[in-house]
Formats: C-alpha cells, structure tokens, sequence
C-alpha cells in the first residue's frame, strides 16, 4: 500500500501521545494468543489502518485504538462463541478505555468500530472509520501474511493441508474445518468483494493475486491440474485475478 501519514499530520500526533500506552495494553491482552492472532497481527493491523485511515481521511483517534484494541478477548477459531467475540473485545476495550482516561466523545465510535471488524458478526459498519477499521483486519487474511496465518492456525486445530482426491474443491463443498486450503474457498477469495474502502479493495485485490499464485505453485508440486483450481475458483464465481510472478 502507498500511502503518506503526511496527510494529516493528526496520525502521528496521536501515536506520539498515545501509541505506547496501547501498545502495551494489547500486548498484554494477547499473551495467550494463537501463533496467528498475537501482538505481531494487531501491530500489522494499526499499521494497516493507519494506510488506509490517513488515504480514506478518517479520524486517528477512534480508528487506531480500534485497531490496537480490536482482538483484546481472545476466543478460538473453531468456539461456539465465535460470533460473539468482537463484541467481547468491544466491552473489555470499554473498560480500558475509561482506566486509560480516552477522551470520552470517542469511545462509542471506536467500540463499534471494533463490533463491526468482525467477518463472522456480521455487523454493518456505519461510520468511516469502522470502515477502516474492517478493512484493515481483512487484509491480514490475504497475501503472504494471510497464506502464514491461515497455515498456523490451521496447523494448530489439527488441519490437513488440503484433500488428497480432489485438493481444490470442485465436485465437493469446502471444508474449512479439516482443510486448510478450502479456507481460500469458503472465505479468503470472497473478501475483496467485501471492503469497504476503495484503498482496501485495490490492496485485497493485489494480495488476492499472490495467493491465487501460490496456490498455482501448490498445485504444480502435488501433481495436481492448473484446471482444477480454475475450476474451483469459477465455481465459486470468484473473478480471474491477475497473479504475481
């Protein structure tokens, strides 16, 4: 992504004053976190927002203690409460944001932003900056950083890399509970579609074509037809996107 902070000068000005403190108290809250939700995912997510959030000229001080705060509850991938986690973080970034003194005039904001990231809450996002906020978690799901973390937490549920009869699914529905590359087909590859910035998207279409390249690759070592996964991804109604390399 290019982008300046230059553009206003607001973003560094807030991470001047305030960065630090967050930082810390995200750290803290993610010390039991899985290989692919820790302090490292939501120092790329801030980064992430702060692209996007000084392109789209939304507000530093609700987006980034959004994002510092956005997994502060940690609940796994594959729990019955799933649904509910972002509105858990929501509640306990509430909490620190009162201990921290945050202006108040912000916090509603910034909780929602945090309620709405979330893929699987389903919580329409009614401000810019909640916007960004989406976008910016969304993007650590694609490209190389996506491809890693969809791996590690797969690998740490116990996931096979992929079906040994038919690896892109075709003929059978994606199962992103047994295998991890199913998880491009029931979710990752739809995201683009998803943002709700025209920075995001540009940025998700890009890192879309590196998996879609990786993917190429995978299928050329396990002796797999370039065929299928075209299929595969014409079954899903996912458009060609052009690839890296």
């Amino acid at each position: 992504m290019k982008a300046s902070l230059a553009i206003d000068p607001t973003w560094i000005e807030w991470q001047q004053r305030w960065g630090a403190l967050f930082r810390e108290q995200a750290t803290q809250a993610m010390l039991a976190a899985d290989p692919g939700h820790g302090i490292d995912h939501v120092g790329r997510v801030v980064r992430n927002a702060e692209q996007l959030g000084a392109v789209e000229r939304a507000k530093a001080a609700i987006v980034l203690p959004a994002a510092w705060l956005h997994d502060c509850v940690l609940v796994a991938k594959n729990s019955p409460e799933r649904s509910m986690a972002s509105r858990l973080a929501a509640k306990k970034a509430g909490e620190l944001l009162e201990r921290m003194a945050y202006p108040e005039i912000y916090q509603a904001d910034i909780l929602h932003a945090i309620e709405s990231h979330s893929f699987s809450a389903a919580i329409d996002c009614r401000t810019i900056e909640a916007q960004v906020v989406q976008d910016a978690d969304r993007l650590e799901a694609l490209g190389a950083i996506g491809i890693a973390r969809c791996l590690m937490t797969a690998g740490s549920l116990g996931q096979a890399l992929y079906h040994l009869d038919e690896p892109f699914p075709i003929q059978r529905q994606a199962n992103d509970r047994s295998y991890s590359v199913d998880h491009f087909f029931s979710k990752l590859f739809t995201l683009p579609a998803t943002m709700k910035t025209a920075s995001g998207r540009v940025e998700a279409e890009h890192r879309v074509g590196i998996m879609v390249a990786y993917l190429k690759q995978l299928a050329l070592e396990i002796h797999c037809p370039i065929g299928d996964l075209e299929a595969a991804m014409e079954k899903l109604g996912v458009a060609p996107v052009p690839t890296i390399g």
